[in-house]
């Protein structure tokens, strides 16, 4: 068979592959002769479009329209040129027909974007972006994939930099997902000025489109490769967090005299022990003593720090009591730690909590303020 016909097998055997087995082969149907007729002077197309026939004198529905539009055209053609075919050349196709459905041992999806529904919620969401991209531009590593596959916050600036209705372009090639995105995080004016200048694309032509396409993915490519996946003042608040309180509020006023801006931004990356009532949900509490080292919690205890009073209370009632009661009293009969032990105390403990909510084990809420 034609690579047609068996476009038309395929898809005839998800859709309607048991009945219309059924429907071929039923009683009362006069046997194909005996030898089976010759059909090598018929084209795939010809035999698809005598299948199709039989198929709808049944009453089936037959799903033609999952077929590629130029197949459709060419199999509507050759029905309507088809005249009269006798019988057995007639039974001669329903047999291949039939014992080509019968040696399909499994079907699959008919392109990517079928097997991307199929796969839904078992890939990443990276891999199923750049493969949905993919199939806006049929397979083509094109300029409009690789600009959808750029990050929200490489197409900002291309958004604010270039001519509003070159911004109108890029919405419109863009899925409406990402695009929607892009305008909820301009300000408000430049989004209406590009979904105004959305109305002036109607008259662009291709050869236009295809420049700007070109040129905007070209600014996208030769973005120069950065040294670092994690921005400066997140890395300062990683650092920071791991510092005694001492240090890190010094480094942080220094910080906000030369740049009050950056030392925002860092103080929004920085969490600390003293964080955890305001960040961490008290259901995830128990989760978090179980995964503490218990001599940190004596620790910070046995310190009697009036700063971490709001933040032990938090934890010692939000625990079973038992527990509660063994941490106070055990804590009691030790010594006051020494600074050093103590920090390193704080550290690990607000560290843990910082490791889990990355894994996905806890979930903490956003910050209400900002502060250290």
């Amino acid at each position: 068979m034609s690579q047609q016909s068996q476009e038309l097998v395929m898809s005839s055997r998800r859709e309607t592959a048991p009945r219309n087995v059924t429907a071929l082969k039923e009683p009362g149907r006069p046997a194909p002769a005996k030898p089976r007729a010759p059909t090598h002077h018929l084209s795939g197309a010809q035999k698809a479009a005598i299948i199709v026939r039989v198929l709808l004198s049944e009453g089936l529905d037959t799903p033609l329209a999952t077929l590629p539009p130029e197949m459709q055209t060419i199999l509507t053609q050759t029905l309507g040129n088809m005249r009269l075919v006798d019988r057995a050349t007639m039974a001669a196709v329903v047999e291949e027909f039939v014992e080509t459905l019968e040696q399909v041992g499994l079907s699959f999806p008919d392109g990517l974007d079928a097997a991307l529904s199929m796969l839904d919620g078992k890939l990443d969401e990276r891999a199923s972006r750049q493969l949905r991209a993919l199939t806006r531009s049929n397979g083509q590593d094109d300029p409009w994939t690789r600009l959808e596959l750029a990050e929200d916050a490489d197409l900002i600036p291309i958004l604010q930099a270039e001519a509003q209705v070159v911004g109108a372009v890029l919405l419109s090639k863009l899925s409406t997902d990402k695009a929607a995105r892009l305008l909820m995080q301009l300000p408000a004016d430049l989004a209406q000025g590009l979904a105004l200048a959305i109305a002036r694309t109607e008259n662009i032509a291709p050869e236009a489109v295809a420049r700007i396409g070109a040129t905007l993915a070209d600014q996208v490519s030769t973005k120069p490769a950065r040294a670092f996946a994690i921005p400066p003042s997140k890395r300062m608040g990683e650092i920071l967090n791991a510092s005694p309180a001492v240090l890190r509020q010094q480094l942080l006023d220094e910080i906000d005299r030369a740049d009050s801006d950056y030392a925002s931004s860092v103080r929004a990356s920085i969490f600390t022990f003293h964080h955890i009532p305001e960040r961490v949900e008290p259901r995830d509490v128990p989760a978090l003593i179980r995964e503490a080292e218990t001599d940190d919690l004596l620790t910070i205890i046995a310190s009697g720090n009036s700063e971490d009073t709001e933040t032990t209370e938090f934890l010692l009632s939000n625990m079973s009591k038992r527990a509660a009661e063994m941490l106070r009293e055990d804590a009691s009969a030790l010594p006051a730690p020494a600074d050093n032990a103590y920090e390193a105390a704080l550290t690990r403990v607000a560290a843990l909590v910082r490791m889990m909510a990355d894994d996905g084990r806890i979930v903490l809420r956003k910050k209400t303020a900002v502060g250290d």
